[in-house]
C-alpha cells in the first residue's frame, strides 16, 4: 500500500527500511523521503515504523534454570 502519496513510498519499504536499521521518523526521512513534502502520511508512516520495530525485535532469551530435586 501507498504510504507516501507525494513521494511513492509504500509500507513495504518502510518495513524493509526498518530491517536495515532505520529506528525513528528522521531516518526514515533520511532513507526514503516519507513525510517530507505534504507531511499527511507521517502519522501513517509513524505506526508502520513503530509496529516493524516491535516484530522485528528478538524475542527474549530462555534461561534454562535446572531444578534442585
Amino acid at each position: 500500500m501507498y504510504v507516501c502519496v507525494c513521494n511513492a513510498i509504500t509500507d513495504k519499504q518502510i518495513r524493509k527500511a526498518v530491517k536495515s536499521g532505520v529506528r525513528n521518523l528522521s531516518q526514515l526521512q533520511a532513507e526514503l523521503g516519507v513525510a517530507t513534502n505534504c507531511g499527511s502520511c507521517k502519522d501513517t508512516a509513524t505506526e508502520i515504523l513503530r509496529d516493524s520495530r516491535r516484530m522485528s525485535r528478538p524475542a527474549e532469551p530462555q534461561v534454562y534454570v535446572p531444578s534442585i530435586a
